[in-house]
């Protein structure tokens, strides 16, 4: 386990700890969807610079290693 220490202004700190943010299950589901997102976001931008007709073999090995990198988080979630 890693413990990480940010700085945030107070209001949005106490809001935060209020809504029940800072738990360490809440905190991993929060950064994992946020790679998750970005991910997807990724893909989309790999999209968007293919040719329409067709993608290349290295853009289609990315899309298989993005896929199984977010199965594997998948399995080991779910696994907890």
């Amino acid at each position: 386990m890693t413990t990480v220490q940010i700085d945030l202004p107070d209001q949005l700190a106490q809001q935060a700890r209020s809504a029940g943010l800072f738990s360490p299950q809440k905190m991993e589901a929060i950064l994992r969807a946020q790679l998750r997102r970005e991910a997807v976001e990724g893909l989309r931008e790999m999209h968007g610079r293919a040719p329409s007709e067709e993608l290349t073999p290295e853009m289609e090995q990315e899309i298989v290693e993005i896929v199984r990198e977010v199965r594997i988080e998948r399995r080991q979630r779910n696994a907890n």
